[in-house]
């Protein structure tokens, strides 16, 4: 018999079992954000009479990208803040994984192949995904709205988790949060997001990016796009646009920040979506909410991959660059000073130009706020564990993304062969086993099984094939390149000196 759970808004049933788990896709956690909700902080999910079906995840937020393997955004789909939970058999207040995809807030959802939550429930955990609203209709500026509602969106998920998991056998006393790129932004968004406090106990953030809007920034990116779509760039003109529109209209501001950035940075990262701190929702950045001891008592996980940027340039999401003087070009739009680049040069003084471009740029959008958020949580006396993924096989790279497959224990996943760079072998199966214990250690004790960092060291966990190993003071010459650039909230193009220095 399919197995059937209770929840605030009615009961559900889910597929029949396969390996002892049990998915129960598409739940409402939200009413649909559209129609006379649309922009607005997400509302309460109606209530449904008998057994609604959730066999089969539910629509996605709108979005251009069609993912292989994975559902695509059509216009009218509208129910689209739905939650699946993956339930091992057996459970009973087992500890809860409340995974947040990534996509540069602006495309993905919780139905791709990669994401599916089988191995991990079967590792000892309940685990949850959502769909929240990414690209325009969820971090857009809107006057008169709410910013950062995909983040809003998150958070009536947990609320959910926190109403209706022990229905399924989590324990919403042991929630962890994960998510990777952008969805690992997101995490770390909610450890500093007051109305998030309670809700979960760790995250774990695979390559944060540390890019955050100032308020003025997001109107700017609003601006530009009302004036692609043809309308003014207020709530009336916008609520205007269908969102297939609004989509559209985005997509030609990104696809034009080459040759017309709205700030220098996007000239080679055309990501035009981000948190905003407005100073109500999101009221500091995360690496100032963490340094200032706010979070200080939830648990972190953080992992980076060695090589981020290889992925970017190998997909065309960021701008080629190949000279020394396009390389300083670099420097300048990301404002960074000038011994960045010296050092980058003395770490890799045979490396091309574009190879230091892409150390660079990895690092600067990844790697180093990765680990700065890690040390400044454990200065601040929270508990932090940091690792690296370092798996290199042929001429496959640790490249950003390709770490997920293997921590969910998806190798085989449509669209992973790309990511992992093959057919996974007999280490790279080992190698997912041991992340999934990690993960399924770190939610269960706090512990994933190696030493914390501390305010004097930082042992970092290395992935690799065929083995993992411990570097006690991980990347130290590297940390030396970053440790007194700081990360700024990002505005519109104005001289160094007039910035805030805020991490």
């Amino acid at each position: 018999m399919t197995s059937q759970y209770r929840t605030t808004s009615g009961r559900v049933r889910g597929r029949e079992p396969v390996g002892g788990v049990t998915a129960v896709l598409g739940i409402p956690y939200a009413d649909a954000p559209f129609g006379p909700r649309r922009f607005r902080a997400p509302g309460p999910a109606p209530a449904w009479g008998g057994v609604r079906d959730c066999t089969a995840f539910g629509p996605i937020s709108p979005q251009s990208a069609e993912l292989p393997g994975a559902p695509v955004w059509r216009p009218g789909d509208e129910e689209i803040l739905g939650v699946n939970v993956w339930v091992p058999e057996g459970a009973d207040r087992l500890p809860v994984l409340f995974w947040i995809h990534g996509g540069a807030y602006t495309f993905g959802s919780s139905a791709e192949p990669g994401f599916d939550g089988a191995a991990l429930a079967r590792a000892g955990l309940v685990v949850v995904s959502c769909n929240f609203r990414i690209g325009f209709e969820g971090f857009g500026h809107v006057p008169g709205f709410p910013a950062n509602r995909g983040l809003l969106d998150q958070l009536a998920a947990l609320r959910w988790v926190r109403d209706n998991i022990a229905s399924f056998g989590g324990d919403p006393g042991n929630v962890t949060v994960a998510g990777h790129s952008s969805g690992a932004g997101s995490a770390v968004c909610l450890m500093a997001m007051e109305p998030a406090r309670g809700l979960f106990r760790r995250v774990i953030a695979h390559s944060v990016p540390g890019v955050f809007y100032a308020p003025e920034l997001a109107a700017a990116v609003t601006a530009r796009i009302a004036r692609e779509a043809g309308v003014a760039p207020t709530a009336e003109g916008l609520l205007s646009l269908p969102p297939a529109a609004l989509v559209a209209a985005s997509d030609q501001v990104a696809a034009q920040c080459g040759t017309d950035p709205v700030t220098p940075v996007h000239a080679y990262d055309s990501v035009i979506f981000q948190p905003v701190v407005d100073g109500e929702v999101l009221a500091a950045t995360p690496l100032q909410a963490l340094a200032s001891g706010t979070a200080r008592d939830v648990d972190l996980l953080v992992c980076h991959a060695r090589e981020e940027a290889w992925f970017l340039h190998a997909v065309g999401a960021i701008r080629e660059v190949a000279t020394e003087p396009e390389l300083a070009d670099v420097a300048v739009a990301l404002d960074l000073p000038p011994h960045v680049l010296d050092g980058y040069r003395n770490l890799l003084p045979d490396a091309p130009a574009l190879d230091r471009y892409l150390a660079l740029f990895g690092d600067a959008r990844f790697a180093a706020y990765t680990s700065r958020l890690a040390e400044q949580h454990a200065r601040a006396g929270g508990r932090a564990y940091a690792s690296r993924f370092d798996r290199r096989r042929g001429p496959a790279r640790p490249w950003h993304t390709a770490d997920i497959p293997f921590a969910f224990g998806n190798l085989d996943a449509t669209g992973a062969g790309f990511l992992i760079g093959g057919t996974p072998d007999t280490d790279d199966r080992a190698l997912s086993e041991r992340m999934r214990h990690a993960w399924a250690s770190f939610a269960t004790t706090g512990d994933p099984g190696w030493p914390r960092v501390t305010t004097s060291a930082q042992p970092v966990k290395l992935w690799a094939v065929p083995d993992d190993h411990l570097v006690p003071d991980g990347d130290s010459a590297l940390r030396a390149v970053w440790r007194d650039v700081p990360f700024d909230v990002l505005r519109p193009a104005r001289p160094r000196a007039a910035r805030a220095r805020l991490g």
